[in-house]
């Protein structure tokens, strides 16, 4: 078995999409399958685990750490045709997938995608809101000519089908849990940040408008004016950076974040805060419950179908700085309630094992690459 991998971005670690897509690499490589990468932003030479190559590109006006591919397959074309893929796999509805796409059909290749990212929301945060039904019908477009898309939630998915998108299957993305666990709690790194007597609220994410920081900052006021008992963390980079932090004075800022040190501060914190309403999964949600963490989340996308509210975690309204507010003044004044859920988070968040899903992963390309070539077989005959 042969698989062409496509994103945009793979430098390591710097989003949820990558981190998943390693975890496929690794996979590949564990089981012998032949596979490369063709991106437009190359990770560190150290950091290849595969053949990886990059086609050229430009930045993107709002995220210039991301890159935007130049149209067309021609590119990476003659990379294929001496690779000769079984399978395509693309991770992002940008001009890199759609090259792909085109390559695919042109060329009789089955080709799949895993749904990470959920575009059609972003135009709103850029003052573009009348874009988004045009982004739904470019996504509508893409993956209606993928043979296969993986969905990593099942609200997501229902939304999908709901626009009239086909061919979807649930397959949630996993976690690491031995590396985030609770026994990296940190004593020393609460002292630092003066939460000696303090509950601590943590926030990981890219730092960009469309992961509702807004409503982050409006819910650290409300909790500030009110309470002194805790010290709130951001962990994490990005364009926003600097206004976020203008509009959260006193929080801790701690920039970007990766391995044990990240851990670090997932299992060094008390609650997880995350009122994004853009997640088709929400990785961070999870590697928070796998570090022994309560969330609370926005009731929407990945979150809604991660957390069940009450047991393992709450979930807000979405959008509502209020509701976030006072579900987490709820769970600091109820220390025992907090534990339970942690508890019951971290439990639930075991069953998320990169193993088993990466394993189902592979089990799924050989039985489409053998139902396109049945098909094949079929129309010869």
């Amino acid at each position: 078995m042969k698989i062409a991998y496509f994103n945009a971005n793979l430098r390591k670690g710097q989003d949820g999409v990558t981190r998943c897509m390693y975890k496929m690499f690794e996979g590949a490589v564990d089981r012998g399958v032949d596979a490369i990468a063709i991106t437009s932003t190359l990770p560190d030479p150290q950091d290849m685990i595969i053949p990886t190559y990059r086609v050229r590109s430009v930045p993107l006006p709002l995220q210039r750490t991301y890159r935007l591919a130049l149209p067309g397959y021609q590119r990476f074309a003659p990379l294929l045709e001496k690779f000769r893929p079984d399978l395509i796999h693309i991770n992002s509805p940008c001009t890199l997938g759609f090259g792909a796409m085109k390559y695919a059909r042109h060329h009789g290749i089955p080709i799949v995608a895993t749904y990470h990212t959920h575009f059609p929301t972003y135009p709103r945060y850029y003052r573009l809101s009348g874009l988004e039904d045009l982004a739904w019908r470019i996504i509508r477009y893409l993956y209606n000519r993928i043979d296969h898309t993986f969905v990593p939630t099942l609200p997501i998915l229902e939304e999908l089908r709901a626009h009239g998108i086909h061919n979807l299957e649930y397959l949630p993305n996993g976690v690491d849990t031995q590396l985030f666990h609770p026994n990296r709690r940190s004593e020393a790194w609460r002292e630092r940040l003066g939460a000696r007597d303090k509950q601590v609220l943590l926030f990981v994410s890219r730092l960009v408008w469309e992961k509702d920081l807004r409503i982050l900052a409006g819910m650290y006021h409300r909790l500030k004016i009110l309470r002194e008992d805790f010290e709130m963390v951001v962990v994490g980079d990005g364009h926003a950076r600097a206004e976020l932090e203008h509009m959260m004075p006193g929080a801790h800022f701690l920039g970007y974040q990766s391995g044990e040190t990240l851990a670090e501060s997932y299992a060094s914190s008390d609650l997880f805060v995350f009122p994004s309403t853009t997640e088709t999964f929400g990785l961070v949600t999870l590697e928070a419950m796998a570090s022994g963490l309560a969330p609370v989340a926005a009731k929407v996308g990945g979150a809604a179908g991660l957390i069940r509210h009450g047991e393992t975690g709450l979930l807000a309204e979405p959008l509502d700085e209020i509701d976030l507010a006072n579900l987490v003044a709820e769970l600091l004044d109820n220390p025992d309630r907090r534990q339970r859920i942690a508890q019951e988070a971290h439990r639930v968040a075991q069953q998320y094992s990169w193993e088993a899903i990466i394993e189902t992963l592979f089990e799924r390309y050989e039985a489409l690459i053998h139902e396109h070539r049945y098909r094949q077989l079929h129309r010869a005959a």
